[in-house]
């Protein structure tokens, strides 16, 4: 049996996309044998605080000596000291999900402390695991090795086609996300004001908790474009209500600034939904051109305008939803992701 410890800062549970891909990854190896131990750190992350600080220095001096560790990047990102007092004793691999400093709205030199910090810390590991090529090649830009490094994106869930709004309903606009700065909830709000036709409906699932102020800038918004009665707030969802969400959609949309790879995107594909994005990060890479419109991450104008486009053409949006579920087909499934992992461990571990 392998044994492996994963470290990630709080409760592993949370349903962001970076926990969702840690958690099946853990339940993946579990299932096919390994011992996987998990280490839910507190304190505030990314850091640097003091709190986090002694939690991931605790959580790395329990386990013993040669133990293989997992890091989640928004756990151990911040804190190269901490990992290199930690890098001769055990096996460190780190989990890149994005790098830390790019986070939308953090001031200058917040931004340059973290990517310095994130850069150190991956001087101290074995190998790195992103959650994208075009991570992993963020990645290789800071140095990183190429025997050192390697791409796992997220396996594609297999899922049956939206049926949509029932007869005589509006089409229904789907966003996922946590309403925080980069997912640009605020940007799709002042979209859709500009958007003149009035047949749709919209909805925003995600946390509103995390990011507190953010959340009362969007609502705000809302209220001032008078569109109260036309964007639903469902907040942080379980697995059947977010099914049900994605079951009655239309669209989907997500004009996140930056993503390292955009796990809510696939998923919408995998449904047959036509997907409106940016060209932030690696959202190219992962929603193919047929399957969807993307625009340049914060141009309102054009993000209205997609829209617009594709609630007035039922047959593109019938055809970018066929193509996004073709191409999601093609993709593996979790299955394969846990398959790249383990591959991947196996061969720096041994």
């Amino acid at each position: 049996m392998c044994a492996l410890g994963v470290v990630v800062p709080g409760a592993l549970d949370q349903r962001t996309g970076g926990y969702r891909y840690d958690a099946r990854m853990v339940a993946g190896l579990r299932a096919r044998g390994w011992a996987v131990a998990v280490r839910e750190l507190d304190g505030a992350f990314p850091g640097p605080d003091p709190v986090a600080e002694s939690a991931l220095d605790t959580a790395l001096a329990g386990f013993p000596d040669g133990r293989a560790v997992l890091l989640d990047g928004l756990a151990a990102g911040a804190f190269p000291e901490v990992l290199a007092r930690h890098a001769d004793r055990l096996r460190l691999v780190y989990l890149l999900h994005h790098p830390l400093g790019l986070e939308t709205g953090l001031e200058p030199a917040r931004a340059e402390d973290l990517l310095a910090r994130e850069r150190k810390a991956l001087g101290q590991v074995r190998g790195v695991v992103a959650t994208s090529a075009y991570t992993a090649g963020q990645a290789a830009d800071w140095g990183v090795p190429p025997q050192r490094l390697r791409a796992v994106p997220p396996g594609v869930e297999r899922r049956t086609p939206a049926t949509g709004p029932a007869p005589g309903e509006p089409p229904l606009l789907l966003c996922v996300g946590s309403v925080v700065p980069r997912k640009g909830q605020l940007e799709l709000v002042q979209a859709l004001a500009r958007v003149e036709s009035r047949g749709w409906r919209a909805v925003l699932v995600g946390s509103r908790v995390r990011d507190p102020a953010y959340a009362r800038q969007v609502e705000a918004a809302i209220a001032g474009a008078g569109l109260a009665d036309r964007i639903e707030w469902a907040g942080e969802c379980d697995d059947a209500a977010l099914d049900a969400w994605f079951e009655g959609a239309s669209v989907f949309v997500l004009p996140s600034a930056y993503e390292g790879y955009g796990m809510a995107y696939t998923e919408a594909m995998a449904r047959g939904l036509p997907v409106i994005g940016t060209t932030g990060g690696a959202i190219p890479g992962t929603v193919p051109e047929a399957a969807g419109r993307l625009v340049p991450p914060g141009d309102v104008e054009a993000l209205a305008d997609a829209i617009s486009g594709l609630l007035a053409d039922s047959t593109v949006r019938k055809q970018m939803g066929q193509a996004a579920r073709a191409a999601m087909v093609q993709r593996p499934d979790w299955s394969g992701a846990v398959d790249g992992l383990e591959q991947t461990l196996g061969a720096w571990l041994q």
